[in-house]
Order: structure tokens, then C-alpha cells, then sequence
């Protein structure tokens, strides 16, 4: 029988607009949690929410205010998912590289003063990895504290549009999407057919970390998605059963997204993209 002393410790961390949180994103949790059970190797011990602040600037986008509430209320009753309003909270857009670094730093100096220039690349905790050629693991100190095999694997989950979104030019630094599957990992879930496999055997950085991409099939399909919530809203269309029954009384307690709602952030230019196109000409 599996020792569940030797399995390793996992935080599932989502980052995303979650404008509005659906039934869908719950079930990410979910499915990525039954996948790194039935492997035996691994112990999921929470999932944390991280909806994006309002600089990233993207079309129809409300306020970080109203989709923090709205993804509390959604996971209230939830004993592993937690929602963090930091990434929001910023006054500028962050990477998501940033936040995983700032989530990481969390899990080894779990410390209220944690900040941003805190939040500095960290090696991949968890499960030893094979020497590789001219790299030098430091030396162990007795009693070196913290003890990286007590602090859980950090991996970023997503949908497979996010994973695809790796693609798209100035959207994300190579660098970035670098670290991200190389010190964290991370868990797509992709419905069952889909061409996830395919784009990862086309992208050189990730073909080279594949084996720290968790590919977890969606079985019991579900095409849920916050744009056709919102579309479903404009139309004065029910929405009962797509999202928790607590965010649909937020959403129409403060009568949130209307066609005037959508053109919010209209011809503007995503805040990554802005970021990187200028990074990129000096």
C-alpha cells in the first residue's frame, strides 16, 4: 500500500480573468486534483484562484472588485480552493510568472511581509531531477532550512486555449513560458481529441519539459466558457446552472455586464502585449 508520507505535496494555482467564474473553472480543480491522485505519486493539498487585475486591460473586463467577490462566493464552500485578490490588488499588470514566484515564495517563508521583490526564481521543489549535463546542484548544508522536500510543487493550471496562447507573438516572453514549465509545471486540461499534444511536439521549449506538462483529459465535456455567460447576460438569457447559484445573485444584485460592459478596455491593447512589443524594440 502507498505511503501517503512519501507522495508528493502539490498547490494548483489558476490564473486567469474569471470574468465571470463559471461552473467550468471549478471543475478544473477537480479534474486536475482526481489526475494527480490516480497517479499515487502525488497529494493535492490546495487550489488557489488568482483572478487578474484590472490593468491587463483586456475587452469587457470589470472590475478585479466584482470578480474577487464573485469568485469567493463561488468557492465558499469549498475545503482546498481558495481565492487570493494579490495579483488583482496591483496597480500595474504582472506576469504570470511574477505571480507563480510570489505564490512559490508563499510555500517556503509562508510570511505576511512577503513582497514582490521577494518573489525571485526558485528551483523546482518536489521530486529529485536528473543531473544535467554542466549544471552543479549546491552542495547541502546540514540543517539547511527550509528542507525543499517538505514545500509542495507549485504548478500553474489552465485550460488548453492558455497553453495554445504560448503561440501568439508578444503575448508571453520565452523566457518566462521558460520557467514557468521548468520550475513549476504545469496541468492542462483538455478536452478529449484536442490538438494540446500536437502544439507541445511543435514548440521546442515545451517539447523539451513535456515531462513537466500534466496533460489531464476532460471527459464529460464542457463547453462552458465566461464569454458565452456574458453574451448569454446581454441577451437577458438565463445562466442558471453555468455558474454557482451565489454568483448569479451577485450578478444581478449589482447588475453586472451589459453590452456597455462589454466595450470596456475596447481598442485597447492588451497590457502584455503593450509590455512585451516594447520590451522587444530596445
Amino acid at each position: 500500500m502507498e505511503d501517503p508520507e512519501k507522495k508528493t505535496e502539490v498547490v494548483l494555482l489558476a490564473c486567469g480573468s474569471f470574468n465571470p467564474i463559471t461552473n467550468m473553472h471549478l471543475r478544473l480543480f477537480e479534474l486536475a486534483k482526481d489526475y494527480f491522485h490516480e497517479t499515487g505519486k502525488y497529494k493535492v493539498i490546495k487550489g488557489i484562484i488568482s483572478p487578474v487585475g484590472d490593468a491587463y486591460k483586456k475587452k469587457g473586463l470589470i472590475s478585479a472588485d466584482h470578480r474577487v467577490a464573485m469568485a469567493k462566493l463561488a468557492t465558499k464552500n469549498s475545503d482546498w480552493v481558495e481565492v487570493d485578490d494579490w495579483e488583482s490588488s496591483q496597480s500595474e499588470w504582472l506576469e504570470t510568472l511574477k505571480v507563480l514566484r510570489y505564490h512559490q515564495q508563499k510555500l517556503l517563508s509562508p510570511d505576511p511581509t512577503n513582497s514582490l521583490q521577494n518573489a525571485i526564481p526558485v528551483t523546482k521543489p518536489g521530486r529529485k531531477r536528473k543531473q544535467e549535463p554542466n549544471r552543479h546542484e549546491p552542495v547541502k548544508k546540514k540543517n539547511q532550512s527550509p528542507d525543499i522536500k517538505s514545500v509542495p510543487q507549485l504548478k500553474l493550471l489552465c485550460g488548453s486555449d492558455m497553453l495554445e496562447s504560448f503561440g501568439i507573438p508578444n503575448l508571453w516572453k520565452l523566457e518566462d513560458i521558460t520557467e514557468i514549465v521548468e520550475n513549476h509545471g504545469l496541468v492542462c486540461i483538455s478536452r478529449a481529441g484536442n490538438n494540446v499534444q500536437k502544439f507541445i511536439y511543435e514548440s521546442d521549449i515545451l517539447w523539451r519539459h513535456k515531462n513537466n506538462i500534466h496533460l489531464v483529459e476532460e471527459w464529460i465535456t464542457n463547453d462552458i466558457s465566461s464569454t458565452k455567460i456574458r453574451r448569454a447576460l446581454r441577451r437577458c438569457q438565463s445562466i442558471r446552472y453555468l455558474v454557482p447559484d451565489a454568483v448569479q445573485a451577485y450578478i444581478e444584485k449589482h447588475n453586472l455586464y451589459s453590452p456597455e460592459s462589454e466595450d470596456r478596455n475596447a481598442g485597447v491593447v492588451l497590457a502584455p502585449l503593450q509590455k512585451n512589443a516594447r520590451d522587444s524594440k530596445n
